[in-house]
């Protein structure tokens, strides 16, 4: 069996699955559950100041987004950050930790944004013998508000102010929450960098309203005929999450810099996406929240039998494969020609790669009177629309056609994908000359 142990920024833990800092990390009888389950560690909901206590809504806090089969996509929730004591939040991290020394505790906190606040709590943090802090940049909705959350992490001189103060104050690893509610990811996380972050995790949920009850008028979930922004998460936003991810560890100011993946990690092949494009461990909620602490274990064995299979004996050496190969689109090798192909052996005849083609993209795929669809090569870009909206799958598959073949839709002769280095249409090439 593959290793799984990770060491993230000096924190161990049997594996690189852990729990976000959400409803799931509230309280030690859910920590301890997840560790039970199998889980290699949690970020503990996030902590605020000492002071007035934080009031969270007593109706509905959870919005969501399904697919036809009613499978969760997506959620948004309006909750706060733990509105449970501060002094009993950290008696519980202390014993936790104490009690499971092997699993990672870090510790998610937010504070107004002033020395004394962020000095105050990490004093207390640091005697709960947590292993770290991750700082919590991004709640988009209730605190930032209150000028904290997202309120921060859009401004990338208040992300260096504070993390500086973090790293003076604190002898714990930090870990910079990032918001994706903001232009270019690349700035809070090299802002996070400048002020001593030893690591970044995002993404953070995305300001969003994902329903409106068409009765009442009022967005969902409703409180007393009234609805607020709040925070969306779960395998929806993936795409978005690894794009951000991505651009962090290819980016040279950044380059190096450990990273959390968060955002929609619901199998073992999400977490291994997050793992080739450079983050280190990964961070689940929505999927906990859905099937429970259980998922683990599917988590855990698929991703240790992918490794197996590709040979890989540590998670290290899967960590960032795939940064190389993520280019910007001027990049892309234009001499490369594929063409759809239809299985017939596959085809159920249902006629989507048609319908799709003929009406919105190439009119690449003729259908026969006897409902044979097949692809006319002279129209075909390569789109790969057809392959998407296709129910059976590899019934059509994207085939590259070979150097010196004919492409029929130009008449040219394809190239040596390798030329394309010289290619004039290639910027490289120019920028060369």
């Amino acid at each position: 069996m593959a290793n799984l142990t990770t060491n993230f920024i000096g924190i161990k833990s049997p594996n690189p699955y852990w729990l976000a800092s959400a409803p799931p990390t509230d309280k030690e009888y859910n920590v301890v559950r997840a560790y039970k389950a199998g889980w290699g560690g949690v970020v503990w909901k996030t902590l605020g100041a000492e002071g007035p206590p934080v009031v969270n809504v007593n109706g509905p806090r959870y919005g969501a987004i399904w697919g036809a089969d009613r499978r969760l996509l997506g959620l948004n929730n309006i909750e706060l950050i733990t509105d449970r004591p501060l002094e009993v939040n950290l008696r519980e991290i202390k014993q936790v930790k104490r009690d499971w020394p092997d699993r990672a505790m870090v510790v998610s906190l937010m504070v107004p944004c002033d020395e004394e606040s962020w000095k105050a709590i990490l004093k207390h943090v640091e005697d709960t013998d947590a292993d770290g802090v991750e700082l919590n940049f991004g709640c988009p909705h209730g605190m930032s508000e209150r000028g904290m959350g997202a309120a921060v992490g859009q401004v990338p001189e208040y992300i260096e102010m504070v993390t500086r103060w973090v790293k003076q104050h604190s002898r714990m690893p930090c870990i910079v929450k990032l918001t994706p509610n903001i232009a270019d990811i690349r700035k809070p996380a090299e802002a996070a960098k400048r002020g001593g972050a030893d690591a970044v995790s995002l993404i953070n949920t995305i300001n969003s309203i994902t329903s409106v009850n068409l009765d009442t008028f009022s967005p969902e979930p409703m409180i007393d005929g009234k609805g607020a922004h709040g925070g969306y998460c779960g395998p929806a936003v993936k795409p978005i999450a690894l794009n951000m991810v991505a651009e962090i560890a290819r980016n040279a100011e950044t380059h190096g810099l450990p990273i959390s993946g968060i955002g929609g990690v619901t199998t073992w092949r999400d977490a291994a996406e997050f793992l080739t494009l450079g983050a280190g461990t990964v961070q689940v909620c929505t999927a906990a929240m859905t099937y429970g602490f259980g998922i683990i274990k599917e988590l855990t064995a698929g991703l240790s039998q992918y490794m197996d299979e590709k040979g890989f004996t540590s998670v290290d050496q899967l960590v960032g494969r795939a940064v190389p190969n993520v280019i910007d689109w001027q990049y892309l090798n234009l001499n490369y020609v594929a063409k759809a192909k239809i299985n017939q052996d596959l085809c159920i005849s249902c006629g989507r790669c048609f319908a799709a083609c003929e009406d919105t993209s190439h009119q690449a795929i003729s259908m026969s009177p006897e409902r044979k669809f097949e692809v006319i090569d002279a129209e075909c870009v390569a789109c790969n629309l057809c392959v998407n909206v296709c129910p059976v799958q590899d019934c059509i598959t994207m085939e590259p056609m070979a150097k010196g073949e004919v492409d029929p839709r130009t008449g040219e002769v394809v190239s040596d994908y390798a030329n394309w280095t010289t290619h004039p249409n290639n910027p490289m090439a120019k920028a060369a000359e």
